[in-house]
């Protein structure tokens, strides 16, 4: 008889309530109880969790790592699936061990090459991944040197932040002023080139961007999970094309994939994100966690998440392969219940306990479906 499994995500993705979900439905039909902690009381991960706290604000990575250590013991934590702080958390992964608690990370050296696009950029490219042409800029005369490059080639330029997640600071440049065009209808990540390089000229902060390409689609993000020996146990492309997303298993796309996923020892969960350049996949960007989609791999019949819990706890899953490919699906947003106490009463406490125990909700309410077009 298995003991109940113990697993901690930190302030993490609302989608990662799917995540949570699987880990309960696991197919060794273990169980598992999950704790939650997020900034945000009104967070929908905190309400799926069967114990969730509010985080202490203004903690420093330091101070978040002695906080997360707390937490662990206090909690009996087997498994930690961190996201914030993950670079000062996986460094002291010795000490977590020592508390019973395995990271469900990767080791600091892949973190920390990941953390910063141009590290990332030039370190893959040593290994033969394709990447597209990219110019680091931190004033207007080097962003406006490097649009000019690309124009000149026939290429539309974008920039994002050199760090950072997600499409956060992704912005489309263009040469067409500011106009009441742009006001109408949602807004647009399009931006005049002018207004950008004005705002840098005048500026005293200090930015650091990523100018490149716009790269074309289809966007495969390639789910990878992988063991600490360096293997990688699966590896699948999830598509995405406008609305359409499926899945693939083209070599295209798993091969780099599993290159930079074992090269680098991105060991558990990480997610290898390509577009096209041309006719050929360029890298885009990797993440060393799980991807907020990561639960639509269940539409090929695996249950990733639990996987992963498998292997950080030393009970190697083996070679995963899908048993088959879903069809294409969309996704579209749904209703997810929330702790039943007001936002209001939840932040004017600032004394522990900021959030009660309570059992998790009925997993019959969903956040959102991925439906078949």
């Amino acid at each position: 008889m298995h003991s109940r499994v113990r697993v901690w995500l930190n302030r993490t993705y609302a989608e990662n309530v799917f995540f949570m979900d699987q880990l309960r439905r696991n197919p060794s039909d273990r169980a598992v109880e999950i704790h939650a902690t997020h900034g945000d009381a009104d967070s929908p991960v905190l309400a799926a969790a069967d114990t969730a706290e509010l985080e202490p604000e203004g903690l420093s990575p330091a101070g978040y790592v002695e906080f997360a250590l707390d937490q662990c013991r206090k909690r009996g934590i087997d498994v930690f699936v961190p996201r914030l702080h993950q670079a000062a958390i996986v460094a002291h992964r010795a000490e977590f061990a020592a508390a019973g608690t395995a990271l469900l990370a990767p080791p600091p050296e892949a973190v920390a090459v990941f953390h910063d696009k141009v590290i990332a950029y030039e370190a893959v490219q040593a290994v033969g991944v394709p990447v597209p042409p990219w110019w680091r800029v931190r004033t207007a005369d080097e962003l406006v040197t490097a649009v000019e490059a690309l124009e000149a080639d026939g290429h539309k330029a974008c920039f994002k932040p050199a760090s950072g997640a997600g499409g956060v600071g992704f912005r489309i440049i263009t040469r067409a002023p500011f106009s009441l065009a742009q006001l109408n209808g949602f807004p647009s990540p399009y931006v005049s080139l002018d207004t950008v390089a004005e705002a840098l000229a005048q500026s005293d902060e200090q930015v650091d961007w990523l100018v490149m390409p716009r790269l074309e689609q289809p966007e495969v993000s390639v789910d990878t999970l992988t063991g600490p020996d360096n293997r990688v146990r699966l590896a699948i492309g999830r598509t995405k094309n406008g609305r359409r997303r499926g899945f693939t298993q083209h070599e295209q796309w798993l091969e780099p994939a599993r290159l930079i996923a074992e090269g680098f020892g991105l060991h558990y969960l990480s997610n290898i994100q390509f577009r096209m350049f041309g006719d050929r996949p360029v890298l885009m960007d990797v993440n060393t966690r799980p991807a907020g989609g990561l639960h639509q791999l269940s539409l090929c019949g695996v249950n990733v998440p639990w996987a992963a819990v498998q292997l950080a706890l030393g009970e190697d899953p083996g070679v995963i392969e899908p048993p088959f490919l879903g069809q294409d699906y969309t996704v579209v947003s749904g209703p997810r219940p929330l702790r039943p106490v007001s936002v209001p009463h939840q932040r004017v406490e600032e004394v522990e306990p900021l959030l009660p125990s309570v059992p998790a909700p009925s997993p019959s309410v969903e956040a959102a479906q991925a439906l078949p077009l």
